[in-house]
């Protein structure tokens, strides 16, 4: 029996995230990482996705994004399956990489939004992966905040609009993400 399909709404924001299987690594080095963020943006444009935020952890992954059209199955299941046959025929290995369906969260209202941005800028820092979110290459954070390159599909007017308008709202953004 096919699985029922998720309630996507046109115009929405979603908080989704994927691990591998029984805790598997998903990325091992640079070039998985590269692979990923080339997929990804490869699905962004093609799904006219917003990006909003990404963090990249070694056993799984967390976006948010709004769509335009309901296609986030479709979006997920490109980007997961690419990825995954990247993954496989590069280290060797055979059967699932991901493990159950990837979560998708609809954002609810403002403070939610705000909470699992917070959440997602913050998550390798909490983790113990990052020394901080400014200084996480594997985060879309520092790019927003431009102490690096933003990431090219990351939507980062459209989520600096949520603090206001130019240096003010950077500011903003980094009071509320790396406060305590």
């Amino acid at each position: 029996m096919p699985r029922p399909h998720r309630s996507q709404v046109a115009g929405a924001t979603y908080h989704i995230t994927t691990h591998g299987v029984a805790g598997t690594p998903i990325f091992t080095d640079d070039a998985d990482y590269d692979r990923f963020l080339a997929q990804l943006e490869a699905v962004v444009e093609s799904c006219r996705w917003s990006c909003l935020a990404v963090s990249l952890l070694d056993t799984h992954y967390h976006l948010l994004v709004t769509i335009e059209t309901e296609n986030l199955d479709r979006g997920m299941q490109r980007l997961n399956g690419c990825y995954a046959g990247f993954f496989n025929r590069t280290h060797e290995r055979r059967g699932h990489l991901f493990g159950d369906r990837f979560y998708n969260g609809p954002v609810v209202d403002e403070a939610h939004f705000l909470l699992t941005l917070r959440y997602i800028a913050r998550n390798r820092k909490e983790a113990g992966l990052a020394r901080d979110p400014a200084s996480d290459k594997r985060s879309s954070y520092p790019g927003v905040i431009g102490v690096e390159p933003c990431w090219p599909f990351v939507d980062r007017e459209a989520l600096l609009a949520h603090f206001g308008s130019g240096e003010d709202a950077v500011r903003r953004l980094r009071e509320f993400v790396e406060g305590d």
